[in-house]
């Protein structure tokens, strides 16, 4: 997901701060009755407007993928300061510096990863816990790392009360991928290393795929294809993403 600058984000942050308080303070908001939030306790007018509006004319195709962005609870992921705007066109923040990413990046990366044959996925970066839900709406397994321990536990709170049975949580570096699982048939990865991590490729099935931001400052979103006889690699666009956090490095404010 494309990250704004931290003026920026704190510059939204305040923004949103101000609307929610026009939401909840009494005499500010005006009827709730017009509030999806108040006449929709699952929001799935939202959900559909979102992959209508956002997704799909954005040139997302996949089926399954669309499935998934529509079902999912994305305000459950989100602090309750925050789920007003769950299903805008942009980021939000989840706590500890980090934000969930916006939905069509979410949705670009997982059609990247041509999911329909895969059985199992790895995800380093679990965030919010988001993109472990679609990618678990798709496949039979998915296994998923996160190095800021906090955000680990809450995404794997949410993650439980969602009823998902078919993910399995790590807290550690993600650099490393998950070697006792591999192979795997997709990785995605949500933070910016400054070259493909080996141990990623590594475990790369033969005809699987990785996607990751790969640079410092800007970064390319680039798709990795393994074959018999090495890698096929394909950028898809400029992006612009924090770096990736290793065991050695405090955590950065990012998207997740």
């Amino acid at each position: 997901m494309s990250s704004p600058s931290r003026t920026l984000i704190s510059l939204w942050i305040i923004c949103v701060m101000l609307i929610q308080c026009l939401l909840v303070i009494p005499g500010c908001s005006g009827d709730s009755r017009g509030n999806p939030l108040f006449t929709d306790p699952t929001r799935q007018a939202e959900r559909d407007r979102m992959v209508d509006e956002q997704i799909i004319p954005r040139g997302i195709k996949d089926p399954t993928v669309l499935a998934a962005m529509r079902r999912i609870p994305r305000h459950k992921f989100v602090p309750a300061l925050y789920s007003p705007f769950a299903y805008d066109d942009g980021p939000l923040p989840i706590g500890y510096g980090q934000t969930i990413s916006q939905p069509f990046i979410v949705a670009l990366m997982t059609e990247a990863l041509a999911l329909q044959d895969a059985k199992k996925v790895l995800e380093v970066g679990t965030g919010s816990g988001y993109q472990a839900a679609v990618l678990a709406e798709i496949v039979p397994h998915v296994f998923t790392i996160e190095i800021v321990e906090p955000l680990a536990t809450e995404a794997a709170k949410t993650l439980a009360e969602l009823g998902y049975r078919n993910i399995s949580r790590r807290v550690g570096d993600g650099y490393q991928g998950w070697p006792e699982e591999a192979p795997f048939d997709a990785i995605i990865v949500t933070a910016a290393p400054d070259h493909v991590p080996q141990p990623l490729l590594d475990q790369l099935a033969v005809g699987g795929r990785l996607i990751l931001p790969v640079g410092k400052v800007f970064q390319e979103l680039a798709l990795y294809r393994r074959t018999a006889n090495g890698y096929e690699r394909t950028v898809l666009t400029l992006v612009r993403f924090v770096p990736l956090i290793r065991k050695d490095q405090s955590a950065q404010p990012g998207e997740r």
